[in-house]
């Protein structure tokens, strides 16, 4: 079988790959979140980008759909863990913690990147994820990890350590859960079917116009509690 490597879509990956590369070399190095933050939204335009190549240019390939989870598993599962990692160090405790306990709990954060590996493998195999996704998305993850990171070092917001490993294992869970959230992918522009698409973009816009970059975590929180209440009743509706 002939691979084709150098297509603009895997082209696009790479971009995605180095960036999420870069800013974990930020982050072991300077633990510098603000800079880790922005090569992760430029990590999600190349995400976004590669695959609205492939689908414009009729290039679309196996080895394509491989290398996106792959870049992906760095960006937005290794990233968001080693940020956590990062928050972990430099932040107050609420409880007086042995040493050697308070050292060792830190290794928590890293269950984001281990549950960032098995909803990508899933995402993989899973064909109903088509027009929804199963879970979290890993790059709304990274996004909320990477965005509350840079609030807390900025001063704007207190993340004690319980806070943190809380946290994570939160996301974590909710990387692998059942909850059904929804895509903002368009089939069409109409506002039949895209009710909630709109609806939700424009409540982030008003919320990003009035708090800022505040607003990126109480955005992805949003989706979160949107998600699951239209999964419930769903689900509920389903029953009857």
């Amino acid at each position: 079988m002939k691979v084709r490597f150098f297509t603009v879509p895997n082209l696009l990956t790479l971009g995605n790959l180095l960036c999420g590369s870069y800013a974990a070399v930020v982050l072991i190095a300077y633990h510098d979140l603000t800079t880790a933050m922005l090569l992760i939204v430029a990590s999600a335009l190349f995400d976004f980008c590669d695959g609205f190549a492939a689908r414009l240019l009729y290039c679309a390939s196996p080895i394509g759909v491989q290398l996106d989870s792959l870049a992906d598993m760095v960006s937005f599962g290794l990233v968001p863990s080693l940020a956590l990692y990062c928050l972990y160090d430099d932040a107050p405790a609420l409880f007086a913690w042995s040493d050697g306990l308070m050292s060792a709990a830190r290794f928590i954060t890293l269950i984001v990147a281990a549950f960032s590996a098995l909803r990508l493998a899933k995402f993989n195999i899973d064909d109903t994820q088509h027009t929804e996704f199963c879970g979290l998305p890993t790059p709304a993850n990274a996004l909320l990890c990477l965005s509350l990171g840079v609030l807390a070092q900025n001063g704007t917001l207190v993340l004690h350590k319980e806070v943190i490993l809380l946290l994570a294992v939160v996301t974590a869970l909710l990387l692998i859960s059942p909850i059904r959230m929804f895509a903002l992918k368009f089939k069409s522009f109409g506002w039949s079917g895209n009710r909630l698409r709109y609806s939700f973009i424009a409540v982030s816009a008003v919320l990003a116009a009035i708090f800022g970059f505040a607003a990126v975590p109480a955005i992805i929180v949003l989706y979160i509690v949107v998600s699951t209440l239209r999964w419930a009743i769903n689900n509920r509706k389903n029953q009857f």
